[in-house]
């Protein structure tokens, strides 16, 4: 009864089925995985947006960490406009834009290099953007600490050629380079700082922490769902196979030439 399980077209489908099951395995897997990962991004990011603020120095002196982005961080000094610069390709809000980098010069031969903010791109591609001032004098920022990036880390090519004053890439070990102060490592999105600029660029908005990868623990659980659902479509064409096959050896064999009933 079961013979026809060996000939081709069922060898072929017994081939897909060990096929199927295993790959179905590894993709649930990979997405269980990336859930962790995105969880416990989430929970970092999460608490670290809510802890209190703690002076910059404290956190790089002794070498900026992975697991310090996103933190509160508080640093005073006064601005360097001088040696302020502009990053291309920041959109926000759907439109096109740069950020604002304007050291803070911290104490002798120290600064930090502060994000204060997006303002929307020029009229033309090399045109400069209008940009508010700094506010002069002694100030204190509160602002969330961000790791340097790099091409791989911002999904960005950095390039030469580019016009004066602009970056496409927030590398402070390259951006220190040109500066006269020892940058810390890592920058800082502005918050807030005191006193407050009469003008200022729009506030870099606080990372979407997500579902903390919800969907990808949901693709995982559909991944090994399929597992079930292909076994399953096996075994029931098996089934009905066999099932066919029964009817077909118990239907009354009708002789030749002898009248229907």
């Amino acid at each position: 009864m079961y013979r026809f399980l060996l000939t081709p077209r069922w060898i072929a489908l017994h081939i897909v089925v060990l096929l199927v099951i295993p790959a179905f395995v590894f993709l649930g897997r990979w997405q269980f995985g990336r859930f962790e990962e995105r969880s416990a991004n989430s929970t970092l990011v999460t608490a670290n947006l809510a802890a209190d603020p703690v002076p910059v120095e404290s956190l790089v002196s002794q070498g900026l960490k992975e697991s310090d982005r996103f933190r509160a961080v508080t640093a005073s000094g006064s601005y360097d406009p001088a040696h302020a610069l502009v990053v291309r390709r920041r959109p926000q809000e759907g439109q096109l834009g740069f950020y604002v980098l304007t050291p803070l010069v911290t104490g002798p031969g120290k600064a930090v290099l502060v994000n204060r903010g997006w303002v929307k791109a020029g009229a033309t591609a090399d045109a400069p953007p209008e940009v508010p001032p700094p506010p002069t004098g002694q100030v204190t920022v509160t602002g969330r600490l961000r790791l340097s990036e790099t091409e791989e880390t911002a999904g960005i090519k950095d390039r030469p050629g580019l016009p004066a004053g602009q970056v496409l890439l927030i590398d402070t070990g390259k951006i220190g380079k040109a500066l006269p102060y020892q940058l810390v490592g890592g920058y800082v999105d502005l918050m807030k700082q005191q006193p407050e600029a009469a003008a200022a660029p729009v506030p870099v908005p606080a990372p979407d922490v997500g579902a903390g990868g919800g969907l990808n623990l949901a693709y995982g659980v559909q991944w090994w769902l399929f597992i079930g659902v292909a076994v399953g479509g096996w075994i029931l064409l098996i089934r009905r196979e066999v099932a066919d096959r029964k009817a077909a050896e118990d239907a009354p064999v009708q002789e030749v030439g002898a009248p229907s009933t």
